[in-house]
């Protein structure tokens, strides 16, 4: 069994999915809100977690549909649990395995991506799924220009990709990417480094032709 899944399994089991969506909740949101839903649309969240970013964006108004899927089969779970309405739905799979015929008008991923065995492969398959014009958000705290973070990898003891904002912007464009990053900072938080740093979303938008 590989060390990433087994370890979400075990999050979702004591009450850290929980603990994620604190963490991350408020960065997350605050840059949901500089997106522009204003009309019809369907949504995929690359791993999950518990599934509060796909119960938050099914109560937008024009959700058509909200998919979340995630590796840990027991995040899964936990998520349908909670599930609040039929344009909701869970997948157990990786991005990388992902069988779907649909295509999305916006993918987002919060501390996911960096866990893929490969990071081109996910996004090679992440252009696929979207349509010509969507976009897809991709959220970290953990990347080489914020040092604080950066020391994870040896805390988790599971395979993380530690990447700079160069870095990022760089993979996103070989795999045929526009790109932009926006750095969303809690300048109230008592973390040093969630004032100064922040969580670094890079921005990629399918071309249209």
């Amino acid at each position: 069994m590989d060390k990433v899944r087994e370890t979400f399994d075990k999050w979702a089991q004591n009450g850290k999915a929980e603990h994620m969506e604190e963490e991350h909740g408020k960065n997350v949101l605050k840059f949901l809100k500089s997106i522009s839903f204003d009309k019809p649309f369907t949504f995929l969240d690359v791993g999950c977690g518990n599934g509060w970013v796909v119960r938050k964006i099914t109560k937008e108004k024009f959700c058509k549909k909200s998919i979340g899927i995630d590796k840990s089969k027991k995040m899964i779970i936990q998520a349908k649990k909670k599930t609040e309405s039929k344009k909701e739905e869970y997948i157990h799979t990786d991005i990388e395995s992902m069988n779907y015929r649909g295509r999305f008008n916006f993918i987002f991923s919060m501390e996911s991506l960096y866990y893929a065995d490969s990071i081109e492969i996910a996004l090679e398959k992440i252009f696929k799924l979207l349509k010509p014009g969507g976009q897809f958000f991709c959220g970290t705290d953990f990347y080489t220009d914020n040092k604080a973070t950066a020391r994870w990898a040896g805390i988790m003891k599971i395979q993380m990709h530690l990447h700079s904002k160069k870095e990022w912007r760089e993979f996103f464009k070989k795999a045929g990417f526009n790109v932009k990053t926006k750095n969303v900072k809690d300048l109230n938080n008592k973390k040093k480094w969630k004032r100064e740093h922040g969580t670094l979303f890079i921005i990629g938008t399918k071309p249209k032709k």
